[in-house]
């Protein structure tokens, strides 16, 4: 897959985050703060799946002792701690954490007589002072009532001109350790805000994150659908998924990370990205829903089929289920999806016909010189 876009590296604590580092996965603690035996083992927990991350909350003063000893216990991991409206006890925190992540929708209603760049300064400094990263996190739920003010009625250009401000802001202060994110619940606008940030601030890392995804296996259908999108298109530095689990199983965010980020490499998808140029193959990734194992097997075929059509903007998904498989199909320029015994082969959202496992590829082959000598003859 084509790296198109390479944001700025920055580090927090040990992990690189950005440029040509691995996406990094990470997690928050479930648990309160304020009980630091179940958060250290949360902690630990969370890293020890592959969290490069881990985050707490900060829900009061009163947890500061807590939090110096939860990094007493962890040393090693790298913590990130959230302020959301506890902007006020940063320079407290920041000695017993490697990044803070503050809401620019919770800065307007604490100190309201200082004005925001100040309050930003305030934390920049702190910031470096520590040698700490930050997190801008902007959220759908909370965006800043200036920025819904100036945008009214369009909530995704407040959520990215709140995001870009900020930005500005870091940039005025020589502050280049930060990373930002754009969440939301729909996953289609957080892709869509994430394409437009991108687009205005490319040397900026990002870390992506679908809010409230839910209970698996929806909650990690909805994030996975938006990270492919983005992650394909080099969007994404650093990820959360988000996920309804009680705390035994918490690490399993960590996991299904993990797992997207190795899909998406190695052209696994459940929805159809759009690359850019040339040919791309896509299949889902396998699961137990799969009704013939052949699936696998034609996949790979498929890839080796068409490698004669290779510079050819075209778009193939290959899907293993009819759960998926209609759907997802739509997307694509020619799509397969198996049954038990057939393979309905689609051209977007029209049915050509089912056909068996040992007999569809000679029909692909029909119908991608059919769209090859379509798309040559819109050319000339």
């Amino acid at each position: 897959m084509d790296h198109v876009r390479k944001t700025r590296q920055i580090m927090i604590g040990g992990t690189k985050v950005g440029g040509d580092a691995p996406v990094v996965v990470q997690s928050m603690c479930a648990t309160r703060t304020i009980d630091v035996d179940q958060t250290v083992a949360q902690t630990h927990q969370l890293a020890d799946a592959g969290a490069g991350i881990v985050r707490i909350a900060m829900d009061s003063e009163k947890e500061i002792p807590a939090l110096k000893e939860i990094r007493a216990q962890t040393k090693g991991i790298v913590l990130s701690v959230d302020l959301q409206e506890n902007y006020k006890i940063a320079d407290r925190v920041a000695p017993h954490v490697d990044k803070i992540r503050y809401n620019p929708g919770h800065l307007h209603h604490i100190e309201k007589k200082k004005s925001i760049e100040d309050k930003v300064k305030w934390l920049v400094d702190i910031a470096r002072d520590n040698d700490l990263a930050i997190r801008v996190g902007v959220n759908c739920g909370s965006v800043a009532p200036a920025f819904l003010d100036k945008y009214p009625g369009d909530q995704l250009a407040a959520i990215v001109e709140s995001a870009a401000y900020h930005c500005d802001l870091m940039d005025n202060f020589g502050f280049t350790r930060f990373v930002v994110s754009l969440k939301d619940s729909d996953p289609n606008k957080v892709m869509d805000a994430n394409r437009r940030f991108s687009e205005r601030r490319p040397d900026v890392p990002l870390h992506l994150g679908v809010t409230e995804a839910g209970l698996p296996p929806d909650g990690i259908i909805k994030t996975r659908i938006a990270f492919e999108k983005l992650l394909a298109q080099s969007i994404g530095d650093t990820i959360r998924v988000s996920l309804t689990l009680p705390n035994e199983r918490k690490h399993e965010e960590v996991i299904v990370g993990h797992k997207i980020i190795d899909d998406v490499a190695a052209g696994r998808f459940i929805s159809v990205p759009d690359f850019g140029t040339g040919l791309n193959i896509i299949s889902c990734p396998s699961c137990s829903r799969v009704e013939n194992e052949k699936f696998v097997e034609l996949a790979q075929q498929v890839k080796e089929l068409t490698t004669y059509a290779e510079k050819y903007k075209i778009t193939i998904a290959v899907m293993g289920c009819r759960v998926n498989g209609p759907g997802e199909t739509d997307d694509a320029d020619l799509g397969l999806w198996c049954g038990p015994t057939t393979v309905n082969l689609k051209k977007k959202d029209r049915k050509i016909g089912f056909f068996g496992y040992d007999e569809v590829l000679p029909k692909l082959r029909v119908e991608l010189d059919r769209l090859i000598a379509e798309r040559s003859a819109q050319v000339n």
